[in-house]
């Protein structure tokens, strides 16, 4: 099977440096790195060292990047990475062994079997636990997640068209995990440790990415088929 990681930032210069060598080569067959308009080396820092840029956005934000680089992967088997230092590498590896074992979907969270985070604030800690809940409680008669707004996943990328994912919104993951549900497709979830980011301002506006998921959940409950 083909690996595709996409690697989605923007402005992470000191993250890059420290984590994009520790993805190995031999653990994908394809890397994109979906850039949003750095300003801060970011670019040339990908150009330098011969990594696959995509810059060209029709639509700003990282909903729009995500989706549109989907499109542009080759893989079965596609893994979503950010480069700001939260997510370890380490975990790559187990995410393909586990859709190799036969999942669709692999979610790694920061809150089951021992894992846990460094990076979460009392606010984002208590709307992801109020989220996860909200899933659950709606979404829950097959799987049950600890963890629904890491975004740290790896999917059979023929889901896509197949839950006919096409979206622009922040929460592109989301969407795809809720589908995959109401589908009975196979997640699974494995533990991985949220280290504190490396450099780089946290880009999410808050209060509106709340609002966004909470109609996500709601729309995707009453309204999918």
């Amino acid at each position: 099977m083909k690996i595709s990681i996409i690697v989605f930032e923007i402005n992470e210069i000191d993250g890059m440096r420290a984590m994009m060598p520790q993805i190995k080569k031999e653990w994908y067959d394809e890397l994109i790195i979906v850039d949003g308009g750095s300003t801060d080396g970011t670019i040339e820092f990908a150009k330098e060292h011969g990594y696959n840029l995509f810059v060209q956005q029709h639509k700003k934000g990282p909903g729009a990047a995500l989706n549109e680089a989907i499109k542009k992967v080759s893989g079965d088997i596609v893994i979503i990475y950010a480069p700001d230092g939260s997510f370890l590498v380490d975990r790559i590896p187990l995410m393909i062994e586990k859709i190799k074992d036969g999942y669709d979907i692999v979610n790694v969270t920061r809150y089951g079997c021992g894992a846990k985070s460094d990076d979460d604030t009392f606010f984002t800690g208590i709307a992801n636990w109020l989220f996860t809940a909200m899933v659950n409680f709606f979404f829950g008669f097959q799987f049950k997640f600890t963890d629904f707004l890491y975004t740290y996943v790896a999917f059979r990328r023929e889901l896509v068209k197949e839950l006919e994912v096409d979206t622009m919104l922040i929460t592109w993951t989301q969407i795809l995990m809720l589908r995959a549900i109401k589908r009975n497709k196979k997640i699974v979830e494995i533990p991985g440790n949220e280290p504190q980011r490396i450099g780089g301002d946290v880009k999410v506006r808050k209060v509106r990415t709340a609002w966004v998921i909470f109609t996500t959940i709601l729309r995707e409950r009453f309204f999918w088929k």
